[in-house]
């Protein structure tokens, strides 16, 4: 009978393909000299994976409290869209590309083997000008060796990728001269191999991975080009909301600026990756088509660019929110903006302190539910000579609660104690509208009441945000507080008024409390409220 797969065989390869990429990550980096010997293959991967996986883990989380178990379709579904919206540098948008094909057919009831027939498909199809001796190459291969063996279509798949990637050498003449297979196809097969353990329960021996030359470091030095190719100077990478007729202008216009261009996803949704000189151009043609965001944009000649001296210390924040960033920013922090359902992934936060250029870094996640993601992305960051202490913020208000005690010149365990002391003696809460009708601890709301959440629990449910806003300070202020923090979002009506009478009702009610007022900008909550 043909394969096919279940929620649970999504969720364990998923799992097993983070895995198995976290272990050979460095390796498939080393090897990397396509489309540009950037050393960053297996990381790119690596994140993409992770973004997947936290995607599926989310939708077993939705079914944790009740007696159902989510749809294959779901699972699926899921894998590829946080892929999708993770995606990072060329192999990494292709591998996204993959798993929205195999997604399309799985969902529509195929088996395996025609599921990786229209992932190959369909990566070809983003890849503006397709090169054989590549990720593209071995997806190919194993699409044909699964077709032709479709009752064990995961490990026909696996071997005949091997077989592929062991060939790509001499399909393109980079890897031949560098004496190393193609980093992209590398990581694929670890995924394919997760596939094969995730459906028959039997991991495959993986191939030695000395793919790499020895140098002058010894075997798995990273592998250097020949030759420079003069090629683009910039890898542009955004996310971008667009209509197909905007998508297809914009490959037109991103192909006569650079190359390496990929455009994967569709319903409304696209990630785009191309090299170029011009990065403002290739941006601004995202700007015409839709509405770019997540823009990333990296020099690939790093002996270029100018070397930043590294500061002692420095502090990382997620926020939700553009003003809530710029307040951030103001005080010395570096901002990682999280977009509503769209949590950053661990990877980001390491990017974050990478950027922050430091010796010593406090992390703040500002999400109870970013906790193991920030204490992931601190455990990479320590690996990498970096002195990071956590402070589990739970809430934007402890942050810049923890942002105004901050002082880079004292000892680095008395600031961390002296932040984590000031958001922990911060409740918060948080006024925001039900999406859809639920059980809460104050009982049943009803999709468009007005929610509002004290230290993470619903202690209101109201009909509109003043008098429910005015609920809940009073409440937390009944057992005390000598400052508020108001964080109001962009998109309450009135917002001068509302904001004008939540200050004046504190004053009037609550003698000797103080109130600052902050804009949380686009993408923030209604209203955030900081009782110290």
């Amino acid at each position: 009978m043909p394969q096919t797969l279940d929620a649970a065989s999504v969720r364990i390869w998923c799992s097993r393909a983070l895995e198995a990429l976290g272990r050979e990550r460095e390796e498939i980096d080393a090897i990397n000299v396509y489309p540009v010997a950037d050393g960053d293959t297996g990381t790119n991967l690596y994140l993409t994976l992770e973004s997947a996986a936290q995607a599926v883990e989310a939708v077993f989380a939705a079914h944790e409290t009740g007696s159902s178990a989510p749809a294959a379709a779901d699972a699926v579904r899921s894998m590829a869209h946080g892929a999708l919206i993770g995606a990072r540098g060329n192999s990494g948008t292709i591998l996204a590309q993959l798993l929205r094909g195999m997604a399309e057919r799985l969902c529509d009831g195929d088996h395996l083997a025609g599921a990786l027939r229209r992932a190959s498909a369909l990566a070809r199809e983003a890849v503006a000008h397709p090169v054989e001796g590549t990720i593209l190459s071995v997806a190919s291969a194993a699409a044909e060796a699964a077709e032709s063996a479709p009752d064990d279509a995961a490990r026909a798949a696996y071997e005949g990728a091997r077989a592929a990637l062991e060939a790509t050498p001499g399909q393109l003449d980079v890897l031949s001269r560098a004496g190393v297979v193609d980093a992209g196809g590398r990581g694929l097969l670890a995924v394919l191999g997760a596939l094969v353990e995730a459906v028959s329960g039997e991991a495959p021996v993986p191939p030695p991975l000395a793919h790499v030359r020895p140098g002058p470091e010894g075997l798995g030095a990273p592998a250097q080009p020949c030759a420079d190719d003069g090629g683009p100077a910039f890898e542009v990478i955004y996310l971008l909301e667009a209509e197909d007729e905007a998508v297809a202008r914009l490959r037109t216009r991103l192909d006569s600026l650079g190359d390496s261009l990929v455009v994967v996803g569709g319903d409304g949704l696209w990630n785009v990756h191309v090299h170029v000189d011009d990065a403002g151009a290739a941006v601004e043609a995202g700007v015409e088509a839709g509405r770019p965001y997540r823009i990333r944009i990296t020099h690939f000649d790093l002996a270029a660019a100018p070397v930043r001296e590294q500061v002692q210390r420095a502090v990382v924040v997620v926020v939700s929110g553009e003003g809530l960033a710029g307040l951030c920013a103001e005080a010395g922090a570096t901002t990682v903006l999280a977009r509503p359902g769209e949590p950053p992934v661990s990877g980001e936060l390491v990017d974050a302190i990478r950027r922050a250029h430091a010796r010593e870094v406090v992390l703040m996640p500002n999400s109870a539910d970013l906790r193991h993601t920030a204490a992931a992305a601190a455990e990479q960051a320590r690996t990498e000579g970096v002195r990071v202490a956590l402070v589990p913020t739970r809430a934007a208000v402890q942050g810049i609660a923890a942002l105004a005690v901050h002082e880079p010149d004292r000892r680095f365990d008395e600031d961390v104690v002296a932040m984590t002391a000031a958001a922990g003696a911060t409740r918060y809460a948080e006024v925001t509208v039900a999406e859809r009708q639920s059980w809460t601890t104050a009982g049943v709301c009803q999709e468009g009441d007005v929610l509002g959440l004290i230290d993470g629990d619903v202690a209101v449910i109201g009909t509109d945000l003043m008098t429910t806003a005015t609920t809940v300070l009073d409440r937390m202020l009944a057992a005390g507080g000598e400052l508020v923090t108001l964080v109001l979002g962009e998109g309450v009506a009135d917002g001068d008024e509302v904001a004008a009478k939540l200050e004046r009702h504190v004053r009037d009610t609550h003698l000797a409390v103080d109130t600052v007022l902050y804009r949380g900008g686009r993408g923030s909550t209604p209203l955030l409220i900081g009782v110290e």
